[in-house]
């Protein structure tokens, strides 16, 4: 074990820390149209991170995870493993050695036995961390789900209701992130990934300090700006119903427990249940901070202590006044399900944590977890046979999946393109959308998915919530998305009284940023109306950087130009992971996207 002993330090620092680096980072999806390989390819070239994995030699690599493969057919290996994994997380300097140690400690059950049953070759390991040149890596390797035989209808583009149309007034609310531990007058910039903290320690006096109401930083928010939200939206209402598209605990992944989490559920979920009243249904998607360790969502085979039965139990038990029966079944099976909202409009809340490149579990099997989008085809076809429309909800944005996962759901949406009348997601915390164009031409826009933005203040936001306006309950309505309007808590205000600037507001008031149809004076916000917009973009920068700053809640620090604003474009076009030579289409840019978008990212 001596030979072992030595170098299973440098095997764990590749490769476990390959899977936990974004941890540690921003919680936004990296918009990179790159091979999966380079989502962690970013996280190691921070200017933090002192060290490269493209210094290692093929033959040292391939060595390396030999030798690891080796040692982990013995569980007595098992804690060496976790103990070289934190090793290497303090000399890398990722963390401070606190965050390091509680991290390792909570992720090295899940990750080595999804390491161990995932059969990774050490010519895929390699592949994947020095590059195509040291061998391949097929793991996330291409499928296909079945489509059913039944032609696909003649597709008949929509048009505005006619005047005094009934309308639904829906309300989104997504990434709470509530930090149960959030202490007003801590430090709101600490060394740890997450500040404004009771363990933050307290600030010096040139420091700054957290907000009451919440903070600007690498800072999550507090109970009190969680129930001013829900009494100011229970004021806006009536609501006709609300979809909630996850993540409720805050940012402290290093420090999570299960009993944490189920108590966050049940607290987040009986707030809102008190908020806004029995007769309101609010309709829940499962975020990736749900779980412990976070982003770890085994598949159904997966039984046992390491299932996520501990968390779609809870779930099922705390959502039951909202979903019925056959609804709450699916979600303990596998955190999904559907329910019809109303004659004529069904929902469809997807499991996003079986597409993400985060889930660890993956490596095992990543070919449709759950049989999810098979069963999202069955209950699409269903719906179409019974003319109903379906509005489907998440937490990551597809354009964000692995490839083969974002593919099949692109090829869904433009079979059932007839059916689907709205996508709603969250998870990078800002307010923007992705489109879906049919596959032939890759011109005519098929979908939009709206991106909702967060409650959270992570990082350097606002608190922010949407409201939509969706066409009505009636015959023939298409319930497609006819507007929509963003609402923020002004931080800057809610911290400071007018007439006591170091006293907080006592009652904040989340003020009305914009409303789509006027802000860019559009008729409706169907995929032709976004299509028109992003060509607008392209046309008038004074238009866009409006986006940009609606992007951001209000809360930007710099102008976006040229090789930030393309790929912005670009990443706003992609309703799929791929290639970004897509980007290449758009009207009189020659190329100029994919060139841009290769040099820089925002």
């Amino acid at each position: 074990m001596g030979l072992v002993a030595r170098l299973l330090p440098p095997g764990l620092m590749i490769c476990a820390l390959v899977f936990t680096l974004p941890l540690f980072g921003s919680c936004h999806p990296a918009q990179t149209s790159e091979p999966h390989r380079v989502l962690f390819t970013e996280q190691f070239i921070r200017p933090e991170v002192r060290f490269h994995w493209r210094n290692i030699t093929c033959p040292l690599c391939k060595s390396i995870f030999t030798i690891l493969d080796i040692a982990l057919l013995s569980d007595a290996n098992k804690e060496r493993v976790a103990h070289a994994v934190g090793e290497a997380c303090v000399h890398l300097h990722l963390a401070e050695e606190r965050v390091c140690r509680e991290i390792t400690e909570l992720f090295k059950k899940d990750f080595i036995q999804a390491l161990q049953e995932s059969l990774l070759w050490p010519t895929e390991a390699c592949a994947l961390l020095v590059g195509p040149s040291c061998g391949k890596f097929d793991i996330y390797a291409p499928w296909n789900i079945t489509l059913p035989k039944v032609p696909k209808p003649p597709v008949t583009p929509p048009s505005p209701p006619k005047p005094g149309s009934p309308q639904s007034k829906v309300l989104v609310l997504t990434d709470i992130h509530w930090d149960q531990n959030y202490e007003p007058g801590s430090a709101a910039d600490c060394k740890e990934p997450l500040c404004c903290r009771k363990d933050s320690s307290s600030p010096h006096r040139w420091q700054r300090k957290a907000g009451y109401w919440g903070t600007y930083g690498k800072c999550d928010v507090p109970i009190q700006t969680v129930e001013n939200l829900l009494e100011n939206v229970a004021r806006a209402g009536p609501w006709d119903w609300v979809y909630w598209t996850g993540d409720i605990p805050a940012h402290n992944v290093w420090s999570q427990t299960r009993k944490q989490q189920l108590s966050e559920l049940t607290v987040i979920s009986r707030l809102i249940q008190k908020h806004l009243g029995p007769n309101v249904t609010v309709y829940p998607a499962v975020g990736n901070h749900e779980t412990t360790p976070v982003n770890s969502f085994p598949p159904p085979f997966v039984r046992g202590n390491r299932s996520s039965s501990w968390l779609y139990d809870a779930m099922a038990d705390e959502w039951v006044t909202w979903l019925p029966e056959q609804a709450l079944k699916t979600l303990r099976y596998g955190g999904f399900y559907t329910v019809e909202v109303q004659p004529g409009l069904r929902l469809v809340s997807l499991n996003m944590n079986f597409c993400s490149k985060e889930n660890f579990w993956l490596m095992v099997n990543s070919t449709d977890p759950a049989n999810q989008l098979q069963w999202l085809v069955h209950t699409l076809q269903s719906s179409e046979n019974k003319g109903e429309k379906v509005h489907i909800i998440g937490h990551i944005p597809p354009g964000l999946c692995l490839g083969s996962w974002s593919w099949n759901y692109y090829h869904i949406v433009n079979r059932y393109e007839s059916t689907i009348a709205g996508q709603f997601f969250g998870h990078t915390h800002l307010d923007e959308f992705q489109m879906f164009y049919d596959e032939a031409t890759m011109t005519r826009p098929v979908g939009v998915a709206f991106i909702a933005p967060s409650i959270t203040t992570y990082l350097n936001l606002n608190p922010g919530y949407r409201v939509y306006f969706v066409d009505g309950n009636y015959q023939g309505s298409s319930r497609l998305v006819l507007d929509h309007e963003t609402y923020i808590l002004n931080l800057t205000e809610a911290n400071h009284s007018p007439g006591a600037p170091h006293t907080p507001e006592p009652n904040p008031k989340w003020a009305l940023l914009y409303r789509a149809t006027e802000a860019y004076g559009l008729s409706s916000m169907f995929p032709s109306d976004h299509d028109g917009l992003m060509r607008t973009f392209i046309t008038d920068d004074r238009v866009f950087q409006k986006f940009w700053y609606f992007r951001y809640k209000g809360r930007v620090s710099k102008v976006c130009r040229e090789s930030c604003k393309t790929e912005t474009l670009c990443y706003l076009r992609s309703g799929r992971y791929e290639q970004m030579e897509q980007c290449d289409l758009f009207n009189g840019l020659g190329g100029n996207f994919v060139r841009a978008a290769r040099k820089t990212l925002c």
